[in-house]
């Protein structure tokens, strides 16, 4: 059966090598750089054993924190859910306990989450303990002095976060198609064979209108696998492109070159090794007028490597083109400040201008895959297609980056006269569903050459929609227990804990607003530390992370790789390695149900739909599994490259 997805107006709100065999596009991007092998292997991750027994009462950041930054970990009482039996009454001295030595280094008392009252969205009371003052390296606990409970450990220190950042970014390896995963960059764990490179894949894609006909034929390989599923959608692909060449341009001495990825060595920063394996499939994708094709769909197996089928790929389209040129064009800027890259990045300058004029030219070019008007059923999983607005949005952002890096008025013009379009200045309000096009804005609102007027508006119009309620609002009325606050609990709401989080720290890179960059970022840290175990179920929300500190972390996800029943892949408690490390899962969904037919369709349905999710407060809607058809376990457990970009550049902030 074929899995669906989310649309793809929803999934943007959520979020967001070679030649060709006949010339009907410009091939791969202008070569520049060169590789070397990494030297030290990636050990298999060992889940640590579990200590939640002893006080999931009590929630901290299981990685750790900053020394100079706020430090709370937060007390619960279930109120309401599946733990609610869970009851819990806090002692009244709180203590910050030294891991290594069991000395009491800091004791203080609790503040009452306004004053007693059950938050209905975690269906839990709570407390907060303010551990601050604590900022000398090391491993500490928390512990309730009268209750003899105590928290996961975790670490104080300024480098605490890097072993997760390098986990984050290498999902991306773990995801590419085509590449071959060697144990020495993968882990012997997970190493596999290069996939869909066999007859009729990648290499030899054809239009799937034509699946017969062999004058269709391009090599459509690289790129990543989407999410879990394994099929590779153009406008998407640019705008995770986008997202980490922000995270490289907003903190550039953070990229070092030993990732362990088959790159690093090289002397290039493997985040832009990971960027230019992404933008060469852009390329491939680029016909000779300009225009780019819109979708690959790519056959799935566990592994990757086992999949036979043939890949096809969906033609032009301007939203996949706009979003295109948008990528060039950053790409080309951020290249260009590297002079083994001055022939790629002036190749990707050019494709950005032919993409941009195709997309001037052939404004409403559309084509939805997997859809039964188009013919094109059984064509990738997600709807790629977006709206009027999604393509606006996508020229927005082309004309940013283009005009950021010519210069050229025309770009320019095309951002004064449209800037008032954007929901931005229409509403006064700072989309959690919009991170992209807001990205662009401030951005374009940042550089010296910007119209002063329109730079000016865009500030202004941002600075006021700080104040609304998810935003400064929530943060000053404490609206949310763990510090988080979002206004729903949807499809990947993970994503848009980040959308929030990356708000904050967008005021405080730009200096907007009437707070100060250390209050923002204050601000943006607890949408980390809620990913990294701040929540109602003292959860760190990234895919086996045992071997780096987290005592209660991803167990399962939904993966076509990592697949339910994998005696190899499957669970990290119950398979022989469970699933690579660092990937970031959807988060809890209120929305989520199981097939709409059960339970009489299926022996898998049960009696009823499985609770958790179902049937409990939003933040609890929420478990580990990774069940396919007909329990649907995509809408809650699955990954996205999109949600893994923009926790990236969230943690990326917060390093130096």
């Amino acid at each position: 059966m074929t899995r669906p997805r989310l649309d793809n107006q929803r999934r943007r709100l959520l979020l967001a090598a070679g030649a060709a065999l006949v010339p009907l596009g410009l091939g791969a991007c202008g070569s520049g750089g060169s590789s070397a092998p990494a030297a030290t292997p990636t050990p298999t991750p060992t889940p640590r054993p579990s200590t939640m027994t002893l006080g999931r009462a009590i929630v901290v950041d299981q990685f750790g924190y900053l020394p100079a930054y706020e430090k709370v970990a937060v007390v619960r009482d279930p109120q309401t859910g599946f733990d609610a039996a869970d009851a819990f009454a806090p002692g009244t001295v709180y203590e910050v306990v030294n891991a290594s030595t069991n000395a009491v280094v800091h004791s203080g008392s609790l503040n009452a989450w306004k004053d007693g009252a059950t938050d209905t969205s975690s269906g839990d009371k709570a407390w907060h303990f303010d551990f601050s003052i604590v900022t000398a390296p090391g491993e500490y606990f928390i512990r309730d002095a009268q209750r003899e409970v105590k928290s996961a450990s975790f670490k104080i220190g300024a480098d605490v976060y890097l072993p997760v950042l390098r986990a984050a970014v290498r999902t991306f390896f773990y995801q590419r198609a085509g590449h071959v995963k060697l144990a020495q960059h993968a882990g012997a764990a997970w190493a596999d064979g290069a996939s869909h490179i066999g007859p009729g894949q990648d290499k030899n894609a054809r239009l799937f209108s034509a699946p017969n006909d062999v004058t269709t034929e391009r090599d459509l390989s690289g790129a990543w696998y989407d999410a879990g599923d394994y099929n590779k959608y153009t406008s998407w692909t640019a705008g995770y492109i986008v997202d980490l060449l922000h995270a490289y341009i907003e903190n550039p001495g953070l990229w070092t070159d030993d990732f362990n990825i088959p790159e690093s060595g090289n002397g290039v920063p493997d985040l832009l090794d990971e960027v230019k394996w992404g933008m060469d499939f852009l390329c491939r994708m680029q016909e000779a007028n300009g225009s780019v094709l819109s979708i690959v769909g790519l056959a799935g197996a566990s592994p990757p490597s086992a999949a036979t089928g043939a890949s096809y790929y969906g033609p032009a389209t301007t939203n996949a083109t706009s979003a295109s040129a948008a990528a060039y064009a950053l790409g080309a800027k951020v290249f260009g400040t590297l002079p083994a890259f001055a022939s790629y990045a002036a190749d990707l300058r050019s494709r950005a201008e032919r993409a941009w004029t195709w997309a001037e030219a052939n404004p409403n070019v559309l084509f939805r895959n997997n859809d039964a008007g188009y013919n094109s059923q059984g064509l990738g999983a997600g709807q790629q297609e977006t709206t009027d607005y999604g393509r606006f949005s996508s020229r927005m952002a082309a004309a940013i980056y283009l005009f950021d890096l010519t210069g050229k008025a025309a770009y320019g013009s095309v951002i004064d006269v449209n800037y008032g379009k954007t929901h931005l200045i229409e509403w006064g309000w700072i989309s959690p569903y919009e991170p992209g096009l807001n990205q662009a804005l401030l951005y374009y609102a940042s550089l010296a050459s910007a119209n002063a007027a329109t730079a000016g508006a865009l500030k202004t119009t941002f600075a006021y929609g700080l104040s609304a309620g998810h935003l400064w609002g929530a943060v000053n009325g404490k609206t949310d227990p763990y510090k988080a606050y979002i206004p729903d609990y949807v499809w990947g709401s993970n994503a848009i804990k980040l959308h929030v989080g990356n708000v904050f720290a967008l005021a405080a890179l730009y200096g907007i607003g009437t707070h100060t960059a250390a209050q923002s970022m204050a601000a943006a840290s607890h949408y980390i530390h809620y990913l990294h175990g701040v929540n109602p179920l003292g959860k760190v929300y990234l895919s086996n992370m045992g071997g780096l500190g987290a005592e209660e972390s991803v167990d399962q996800f939904y993966h076509t790789w990592f697949a339910n029943g994998s005696v190899r892949w499957d669970s990290v408690k119950t398979s022989t390695y469970g699933p690579a490390p660092g990937f970031l899962v959807g988060g809890p969904n209120s929305s989520y149900n199981w097939e709409s037919r059960c339970p009489g369709i299926h022996s898998a349905c049960g009696a009823q739909a499985p609770s958790p999710p179902t049937g409990q407060p939003a933040q609890k809607s929420y478990k580990d599994f990774n069940d396919s058809w007909p329990l649907n376990s995509w809408s809650v457990t699955e990954n996205s490259n999109g949600y893994q970009t923009a926790y990236i550049r969230l943690l990326a902030r917060f390093m130096k």
